[in-house]
């Protein structure tokens, strides 16, 4: 199992700052890589950028940019763009978003996002390939026809060609796209106990293509906190899971939601969902029961989190992602020296 870290979304310059630094903190600890997230705030390309300027080893990767906020040929550029800028580090993550973003932010029907992920994927790679692109689909057309417009080449020379795809992905239809076209699954909330079948939907799209299951990075993003009482460290995260489950989306869809649910625990979300759409932020954090935090983080001691980590090995992770919770910078990165004190006494670290 490889190391890496999720970069959330910040608020302020100062918290900006410190996930730079939290970044340098990865690489120095032997982190394979550090993903940087985007919503409505901060966008991850500058981020990233940043990132590449301040390290030399550690892979970046963009978790997610969102389809709705850029072309595909944009997004080309930019993936060819920060590949070249890190030496050839880059990982392009790549999401839909959800409907309150990408129609109230972006200005984009959320409409076939399976059909428009398949369509933004190949003109992004024939691109990177540095063939003309070209589009004739439901979603993208290129060149607009009887225009001035002509089909066009990258003009950079990319690092690579073949820069790593990563798909965010929840439904089974995204999932199933993610094993017929995808180098890696970025997943969320992923429970050892009833993530087999997620698992189990991306394998077998992939040999239905013809892939190697075993070609996919199966990278899951873990909140973990560090703390005696494992209870403690759950009070810790349970605003970040609150904010999903209640807030990620309306009430007629929201992925997560429908996340927990399936995991058993339909009625608790309803409540987290309730009193957050009420704005009793404090109430829904409150609401989130303790078993859904235990089976979606790291929580406790380095013993607690070294056996958690066995089980999402177990489970088919092949990359932990975590995501820090435990206060100031100081702290996030001793967080981040117990995660691998314990995935070395879980004996699964590459």
């Amino acid at each position: 199992m490889r190391l890496g870290l999720s970069l959330g979304y910040v608020t302020t310059a100062a918290e900006l700052a410190d996930n730079l630094a939290l970044a340098q903190a990865a690489e120095s600890l032997g982190f394979d890589v550090v993903w940087v997230a985007e919503a409505y705030g901060s966008d991850a390309v500058s981020v990233l950028g940043a990132i590449a300027a301040r390290t030399t080893a550690i892979g970046i990767g963009s978790a997610v940019l969102q389809i709705p906020g850029r072309t595909p040929a944009m997004t080309a550029m930019t993936a060819a763009t920060l590949d070249a800028v890190s030496d050839g580090r880059f990982r392009l993550g790549l999401g839909v978003s959800g409907p309150q973003v990408s129609e109230g932010w972006h200005g984009v029907r959320f409409a076939d996002p399976v059909g428009r992920t398949r369509e933004y994927v190949q003109i992004i790679r024939t691109a990177l390939a540095r063939r003309r692109v070209t589009a004739g689909g439901e979603h993208f057309t290129l060149p607009l026809p009887e225009g001035p417009g002509k089909s066009l080449v990258l003009s950079l020379q990319p690092v690579r060609r073949d820069i790593p795809v990563y798909l965010a992905a929840l439904g089974p239809r995204n999932l199933r796209l993610v094993g017929k076209l995808a180098d890696g699954w970025l997943g969320i909330f992923h429970d050892p106990l009833t993530g087999a079948a997620t698992l189990t939907t991306i394998a077998d799209a992939a040999r239905a293509a013809g892939r190697d299951p075993r070609d996919i990075d199966i990278c899951v993003s873990v909140p973990v906190s560090v703390h005696d009482d494992p209870q403690v460290a759950a009070d810790r995260v349970r605003g970040h899971a609150a904010l999903y489950l209640g807030g990620m989306g309306s009430r007629e869809q929201n992925f997560y939601h429908r996340t927990a649910t399936a995991m058993g625990f339909g009625p608790e979300a309803d409540e987290v969902q309730d009193r957050f759409l009420r704005r009793d932020y404090g109430g829904a954090a409150a609401a989130v029961p303790f078993d859904f935090l235990d089976r979606t983080s790291l929580l406790g001691p380095v013993d607690r989190i070294a056996a958690g980590i066995n089980r999402l090995a177990d489970s088919g992770v092949t990359t932990l992602s975590v995501s820090t919770f435990d206060g100031e910078l100081e702290a996030r990165i001793a967080t981040l020296a117990t995660v691998v004190a314990a995935a070395e006494q879980a004996g699964v670290r590459e």
